[in-house]
């Protein structure tokens, strides 16, 4: 079987042309690129390799493929992250190896579930406050951009429960001012912007303020107003580790660099989740009425304690179908370190291997009637019959997100809080477009209208 072979032009000036993203634009700038990645998966058995120019790119999806590049032979492919540096530096997310297990290990604690039930309460404070600026919206009529939203409520997440701090800056500034570095360096064909109706290229320029607005950021949330002086914080554990002399690689920048990384990974990925959960519940009333009905069931008119919530099981499988139906993680990227063979087909030192998780969720062959939304499908008893590695919303193996758990408590409160009050109406084309870059965003934004309830 001959490889693929996919010509692309070199004559982008913005962003860096090594990068897998750059590379891959002709086969994610279509109308419906996830159709054209499952049509190819099925022509190619599920291992597609790509030339391009002087390297090859390896696309797999198959749950056996995710095992064995991510759990049986993990240590042979490595983390590839490329373009990213500048917004989360040398965090964990961009390092490997014996060092990544090392700067991992002091903030382990901050995710164990023992810690949840201590932010709750700061979860639900943030919580309140997009509740109150929904209830202007509301009242106005005016349309918003969902992905904003959720990401702003998810920044004052992060900032409330895992550093103690009152969220200091403008969230909604930042989310643009970010978007507009991830945009130019990930996919060239959206480096225009809009400017009073007329289409003008982003430069460099735009790149580098946004992130010198960017690298502002940690020091401003670390001067803010602390709210209650916990002792058992994420941020007082990232401290410890730089005022341990046994630790000399943690210093002042990897404190910065790591709450970079909490403060937009971790806070993405939630909020892409929660926006294309409202977009599906819009299209299926009869499942946020369901979500309604189970908040009802708990709790009554009074807001869900924190022993309550893990019996808000509907809304979390809500979650869950969201989270197969549009993963934010939709591609893991590995470079390979040595030569390996993956149904026959030989892999490459140096070679990039990109996991697709999208096609293995859609899978006819791992669910039925995949295109569904069903979150029944994740009740305890057919979760148990699911083909391992056939879902990986949080990748798998020792880089498995570390704050996957707690995303997923995030999103479960906020749904059933904001649906419990408001009804979000989603007033854009349907089906909701696919913009896949680094996350698997909706292409243009999903527009809404909020009314309240009643």
């Amino acid at each position: 079987m001959a490889d693929m072979t996919v010509a692309y032009s070199p004559s982008h000036g913005l962003g860096e042309e090594q990068s897998v993203w750059f590379k891959l634009t002709p086969l994610l700038n279509q109308e419906n690129p996830m159709q054209v990645l499952m049509a190819l998966s099925d022509k190619y058995g599920g291992v597609i390799p790509i030339n391009l120019r002087n390297q090859r790119i390896v696309l797999l999806s198959e749950p056996a493929h995710a095992q064995r590049v991510l759990v049986d032979n993990a240590d042979n492919y490595t983390k590839y992250f490329d373009g990213l540096r500048p917004i989360f530096g040398r965090s964990m997310i961009t390092i490997d190896g014996a060092l990544w297990q090392k700067i991992r290990s002091p903030q382990q604690a901050a995710f164990h579930p023992n810690m949840f039930e201590e932010y709750f309460p700061y979860l639900m404070s943030a919580i309140d406050s997009k509740m109150a600026r929904w209830g202007k919206f509301a009242s106005t009529g005016e349309t918003i951009e969902m992905v904003e939203e959720t990401w702003t409520l998810a920044a004052e997440m992060v900032c409330k429960a895992l550093f103690d701090r009152e969220m200091p800056f403008n969230p909604h500034f930042i989310f643009k001012q970010v978007k507009t570095y991830t945009n130019v360096m990930n996919h060239k064909s959206i480096r225009l912007k809009n400017v009073r109706g007329e289409l003008i290229e982003m430069t460099g320029e735009d790149a580098s303020k946004a992130m010198e607005v960017w690298g502002s950021i940690p020091d401003m949330v670390i001067g803010a107003n602390v709210i209650d002086h916990r002792e058992r914080t994420l941020l007082k554990m990232l401290e410890n580790a730089e005022a341990d002399p046994n630790f000399p690689e943690f210093d002042r920048q990897q404190v910065i660099d790591e709450m970079k990384q909490y403060l937009w990974a971790g806070t993405e990925t939630t909020a892409l989740t929660l926006a294309w959960s409202l977009y599906l519940l819009s299209q299926h009333p009869e499942a946020m009425e369901r979500i309604r009905a189970e908040a009802r069931s708990v709790c009554g008119d009074r807001n869900p304690e924190w022993q309550e919530v893990q019996q808000l099981s509907y809304t979390r499988m809500v979650i869950q179908e969201t989270m197969r139906l549009f993963p934010p993680i939709w591609a893991l990227i590995r470079i390979a370190a040595d030569d390996d063979e993956i149904e026959g087909r030989k892999i490459k030192a140096g070679d990039k291997v990109v996991i697709l998780t999208y096609i293995a969720h859609h899978s006819p062959k791992y669910w039925d009637d995949p295109e569904k939304f069903d979150p029944e499908r994740f009740a305890p008893e057919r979760a148990k019959k699911r083909v391992k590695y056939s879902y990986l919303p949080f990748a798998a193996g020792k880089r498995s997100c570390i704050g996957g758990a707690l995303s997923q408590i995030e999103n479960t409160l906020a749904l059933v809080q904001l649906l419990r009050r408001f009804t979000p109406e989603y007033v854009g084309p349907v089906p909701a477009k696919i913009h896949a870059t680094v996350t698997l965003s909706p292409k243009g934004g999903l527009p809404f209208r909020i009314r309240a309830l009643s």
